[in-house]
């Protein structure tokens, strides 16, 4: 079961420094180059947003039909046991929020390059006439 979230874990970390180097400034080739890349990557890494989206649903399908350690009944242990799992649930959901808000984030900062560059190109030509 932990297979799924280092999974995870690495999508979003390799995310946060694709979105770090787009963000960096640098010169305009290496910009155009990096921005070229990574478009290339986004299609088939989409297929983290519905990974994510369905590990959401699983940790909600979990917490409904989780068995509630609040009487006096549970032991120690058991209220441990419970108290850690919500604790390791809620830093799931973090995980994966985080996941398909860094791909989107990607996403747009690209986008948005590729309109600047394209603006850009238009400048020019209306400068060249």
């Amino acid at each position: 079961m932990a297979l799924q979230w280092m999974i995870l874990t690495y999508v979003v970390a390799a995310e946060a420094v694709i979105a770090l180097l787009l963000t960096l400034p640098s010169p305009k080739a290496i910009k155009s180059t990096i921005v070229s890349f990574v478009s290339l990557i986004l299609q088939p890494a989409l297929f983290i947003v519905p990974f994510a989206s369905f590990q959401l649903l699983d940790i909600y399908w979990k917490k409904e039909h989780r068995l509630m350690c609040t009487s006096e009944i549970c032991t120690a242990s058991e209220r441990d046991r419970f108290e850690k799992s919500i604790y390791k649930a809620q830093r799931n959901v973090i995980l994966c929020a985080a996941a398909i808000l860094l791909y989107w984030s990607v996403y747009r900062i690209c986008k948005y390059y590729k309109e600047i560059q394209s603006l850009e190109a238009v400048e020019k030509r209306f400068k060249e006439q």
